[in-house]
């Protein structure tokens, strides 16, 4: 009787075993998925968060040939008042897409600007001519900026840094005497904390972080990347969303 009434209770154990383990699986099932539910709800908030167009009234998006066609008649219509649209990247490269750009932008009564790309691996002279065969010298159009990224570190030679820093403030001089106006400098955090260049050159900033104001200049910005992924009507790809310091 004492083994049987041993084997009973040994059976009754197991099943509440099998019971508390049925339910932590249901608990951490039910954890898994309510946070992937609040993951994909973050996700698709900051697919479609800007800021608040009463306090930062002026707003716009970058666009290259990366985000394919688009539809700046609805971009305008979503509040958008201008455009920066990347024209040349270092020494060669030439944005397909933006002499079509160019001219749609317009065509939807947007402010449009160029961007150049800049490569720390060549020279100056050799970026401004490229930029300068790609972007027209007319008076309507907004301040060309300076996109900058990442350091010289990919570069098939050296590069020091006082050579891209001087090659950075030569570009920008042969630009604005093609343009008439005063550059935007745009580097990343990368760049900037490589190089201090919001520190060295005294023009206005365009900085980038998504949702949060960014703070890596030696100056305040003004203009800035919001939302590197804003999902619009106006293309099948999300834009880059920008806004101006009132």
């Amino acid at each position: 009787m004492a083994a049987a009434g041993s084997r009973h209770g040994s059976g009754r154990c197991k099943r509440r075993s099998s019971r508390k383990g049925g339910l932590r699986r249901g608990v951490v099932g039910a954890f898994v998925l309510l946070a992937a539910a609040g993951a994909f709800y973050l996700w698709n908030e900051a697919r479609s968060w800007r800021p608040d167009e009463a306090l930062w009234p002026d707003q716009g998006a970058v666009v290259g040939a990366g985000d394919g066609t688009v539809d700046f008649a609805t971009l305008k219509g979503l509040g958008a008042s201008f455009v920066y649209i990347e024209a040349s990247r270092g020494a060669s490269g030439k944005d397909p897409m933006f002499s079509r750009n160019l001219a749609a932008a317009r065509e939807a009564g947007l402010m449009v600007g160029a961007v150049h790309a800049f490569d720390p691996c060549r020279r100056a002279d050799e970026q401004s001519a490229n930029f300068l065969t790609m972007v027209p010298r007319e008076a309507d159009l907004l301040p060309p900026a300076i996109s900058m990224t990442g350091d010289a570190a990919h570069c098939p030679r050296r590069v020091r840094d006082a050579a891209v820093q001087s090659e950075l403030i030569t570009l920008v001089n042969q630009i604005e005497i093609h343009t008439g106006s005063p550059v935007v400098l745009a580097p990343d955090a990368v760049f900037e904390a490589r190089y201090g260049v919001t520190g060295r050159i005294e023009r206005a900033l365009w900085l980038d972080r998504d949702w949060l104001e960014p703070d890596y200049g030696a100056r305040p910005w003004r203009m800035w990347t919001a939302n590197g992924a804003f999902d619009t009507a106006a293309g099948d790809a999300p834009l880059r969303w920008l806004v101006v310091r009132p």
